[in-house]
């Protein structure tokens, strides 16, 4: 989502809570010029009445104002660098179509365990690899999400070969892995 309309939204809706707080400075002014007109008993407001109006208004504006910048924030889910990388985008598929597989077929209780694990460890890794200042922990990482890459292809070619899945799936899945293994490797390279 991009920011400029929401950050937009959020001045106009501090420009329409300004002009509030404005008039109601205006009806408390109306109130004071009546009541000291009419001099009625307990009609002249306390003293400080107009201060503590607008006090509570600006309160409430900037209680409305930090609530709009919370939902904000909350409204722009890339809020993290990871998220915006092919790479983990990627992953998160490959993770999705492991864990299909997984359910479709219903596999020993290991061999479940074994590649979704697997399969989840790679956006993990890429995502804490990211997070990482030092380029040889950011290597490290990457390099433990491609290794993970290569124990999802072990599982697969060993289903594969136990004909518990189709040759189609596997095809489909050892495509995605070696685009994976191929990003993550360049990226490795390139942090030296």
């Amino acid at each position: 989502m991009n920011k400029k309309p929401i950050f937009a939204l959020a001045n106009q809706s501090r420009l329409v809570l300004k002009n509030i707080i404005a008039r109601v400075a205006e009806l408390v002014d109306a109130l004071d010029s009546k009541s000291s007109t009419a001099r009625c008993a307990g009609s002249i407001p306390a003293p400080g009445t107009k201060k503590r109006v607008i006090k509570r208004a600006k309160a409430k504006f900037n209680t409305l104002f930090f609530f709009i910048f919370i939902l904000t924030l909350f409204l722009n889910r890339n809020m993290f660098d990871f998220q915006k990388l092919e790479v983990y985008k990627k992953s998160k598929i490959f993770h999705v179509s492991c864990k299909t597989l997984i359910l479709k077929y219903k596999f020993d209780r290991y061999v479940n365990d074994q590649l979704g694990r697997a399969s989840f460890s790679v956006p993990l890794n890429i995502a804490e690899g990211s997070g990482k200042f030092s380029s040889k922990d950011r290597k490290n990482y990457f390099t433990t999400a491609r290794a993970s890459v290569f124990e999802c292809v072990a599982v697969l070619d060993i289903l594969s070969d136990e004909n518990s899945i189709s040759e189609a799936e596997l095809e489909m899945l050892m495509k995605n892995a070696d685009e994976l293994s191929r990003i993550l490797y360049v990226m490795i390279k390139n942090l030296g």
